[in-house]
């Protein structure tokens, strides 16, 4: 293997605010910030959108999402399929 091309693996601790869930793993992922964890140490920290903590499949929760008013919305614009003679 060649020297000085691969990026450097370093223990990262990965943040979902949402659901106050924390995962330290090694990773390459660039981090502008740090923190200090539960052990003393401090290592470079990423915030992430989701996790399994707060993702709706992996909690069982579902979200309600408006599709009339997308439907309306998109009629609106550019008119039923009925309306075109489609």
């Amino acid at each position: 293997m060649r020297h000085g091309i691969h990026p450097v693996s370093r223990p990262v601790l990965f943040r979902d605010r949402v659901a106050g869930f924390e995962l330290l793993v090694p990773s390459t992922a660039a981090a502008q910030h740090t923190v200090q964890w539960k052990d003393g140490n401090t290592y470079p920290v990423v915030d992430v959108e989701g996790s399994s903590a707060s993702h709706s499949f992996y909690t069982g929760t579902s979200r309600v999402v408006d599709t009339a008013g997308r439907v309306q919305g998109f009629e609106r614009r550019y008119g039923s399929a009925t309306r075109a003679g489609c």
